[in-house]
């Protein structure tokens, strides 16, 4: 994907776009963003033509295509100074299981795990690890955010969900990750009811995707089902609901289990290369901050079975509706009175795979990080109907909290504050900045109605069905569109905001 003709094409298509700019407006109101505007960015990037937008495909080429023509139209620029400009390649490396045994002995004894009940994946093209000793870790780590186990040349059982103890603890990807780095020979991870075993086999069973520059994994690492894990704690003597109860103390230090294991895996390895995508909106009154909107462009791509209906995974909702708001948002922006600061935007890859682009973006942003007053993520936008109350996940800043509200309520929306949509912190964009202390907010009707929310979630969400369709409810995700180019200028206000 990384060829001179690719780049080529891409600055082809922001020169035709930049022809076809309108002028811009001098004064007036923002127009309002319609249902149809968005409807008609859905349609196209989550149609079958682009594959469902998987990084490294030609579906990317398509998507990135689309994104830059629709950001030069609107008067975007590319950063100056890139050697790719509108892009920011990100180098990744792909593993895709091939084979994968697992033979466990409990107190010497073999013991049998059934092939659907576990997933195996290994770091290299191949590994092979014997009589490796078993420790049940909980969540990896205690209340400070430590390893909570000795784990160096082991088998390191943990669990999934979120420890429900200490400050913004790491995912389980990260904790995964501590606990390689802390030694540990292979990791398994017991996927408890935060995720169907079905949907994570089919996820975690195709290929996983990290970064070229990322610290290398344990050798091999996996999943248990619930009832897998259960089974062997069992036979080890332990009670599976008892432990994990037990593991719910931020002052947990694991089991030491009377199993070993002989895991050997098979795994195809390729490195390929993906683009963020990045534009400017110079500001009219630059004070050396600035405004980011991001959103993920990727999704899962070709995801079904041979000889099923639909074998692609669009993804309407996630993320086509948020990359059509960003476009509208930057078309208001654009043509109407220029903002004070610099506006960048920032459609992201590998969201689908950990966050990944946005990751690589917050480790080699093309402005400060210290420069970014605000980065407002936009991602899922399509759930809920006009008049939703306004959620926002990262909240608690109060000068922040107050730009917010003001905001909703000059279009007359109330504010959701009962907290429901912190749990998502963690699970978007906004998180990997966030982490490296820039001020990340995502704001709208979507996380507020978690009845709707939920139903996405447990229904269409990483499925072929999340196609576009008149059901998806439009009107929400255009009165936040309208909420965030209010944003975007109340942020970039030199005068009305500090940067803090």
């Amino acid at each position: 994907m990384q060829t001179m003709k690719f780049r080529a094409a891409i600055a082809a298509v922001a020169l035709a776009a930049l022809a076809a700019v309108p002028a811009a407006h001098a004064k007036g109101a923002d127009a309002p963003v319609t249902e149809a505007e968005l409807a008609a960015h859905i349609k196209v990037l989550a149609g079958d033509a682009f594959e469902g937008r998987a990084p490294g495909t030609d579906g990317e080429d398509r998507t990135i295509a689309y994104i830059v023509g629709e950001w030069a139209k609107a008067g975007l620029e590319a950063v100056p100074g890139s050697t790719t400009p509108w892009l920011q390649p990100v180098p990744f490396v792909e593993s895709k299981a091939v084979s994968g045994t697992a033979r466990f002995k409990v107190h010497g004894r073999d013991f049998a795990i059934e092939d659907d009940g576990i997933i195996l994946t290994g770091r290299e093209t191949s590994a092979a690890l014997a009589n490796v000793p078993g420790v049940f870790v909980g969540y990896g780590v205690d209340g400070a955010g430590k390893v909570n186990a000795d784990v160096t040349g082991k088998l390191a059982i943990m669990l999934f969900d979120n420890a429900p103890f200490g400050d913004k603890l790491p995912r389980y990807r990260e904790r995964r990750q501590m606990l390689a780095d802390a030694g540990a020979a292979a990791v398994l991870v017991i996927a408890t009811d935060a995720v169907p075993w079905a949907q994570l086999r089919d996820s975690a069973g195709s290929a996983a995707v990290r970064l070229a520059s990322a610290k290398p994994g344990a050798p091999v690492s996996g999943f248990l089902s619930l009832e897998a894990a259960d089974a062997l704690l069992k036979k080890a003597g332990q009670d599976g609901a008892a432990v994990r109860e037990a593991a719910k103390s931020p002052d947990y230090k694991g089991i030491a289990l009377p199993v070993t294991a002989d895991l050997a895996t098979q795994s195809a390895i390729r490195p390929f290369a993906s683009n963020n995508v990045i534009a400017k909106l110079p500001g009219a009154k630059p004070d050396g901050k600035a405004v980011l909107f991001l959103g993920h462009w990727d999704h899962l791509g070709i995801c079904g079975k041979d000889g099923d209906a639909d074998r692609i995974c669009n993804g309407a909702v996630d993320n086509a509706s948020g990359i059509a708001v960003l476009i509208e948002v930057a078309k208001r922006l654009a043509s109407g009175p220029r903002p004070d600061r610099d506006i960048y935007f920032l459609a992201t890859t590998a969201e689908e795979k950990g966050l990944l682009g946005a990751h690589y973006f917050a480790d080699h942003p093309v402005v400060p990080l210290t420069d970014i007053t605000v980065a407002l993520n936009v991602d899922t936008i399509a759930i809920s109907p006009r008049g939703t109350p306004v959620a926002t996940i990262g909240r608690g800043k109060p000068a922040y909290d107050a730009v917010v509200r003001q905001a909703a309520t000059k279009f007359g929306r109330k504010l959701d504050e009962d907290g429901e949509a912190d749990a998502f912190i963690q699970r978007q964009d906004g998180w990997a900045l966030g982490a490296k202390g820039v001020t990340s907010l995502m704001v709208g009707g979507s996380f507020s109605d978690m009845p709707l929310l939920q139903a996405f979630l447990g229904g269409d969400y990483h499925e072929a069905a999340d196609n576009f369709s008149d059901k998806i409810p439009l009107g929400g995700a255009a009165e936040d569109a309208d909420l965030h180019v209010a944003l975007g200028r109340a942020f970039a206000d030199v005068k009305a905001w500090s940067g803090k």
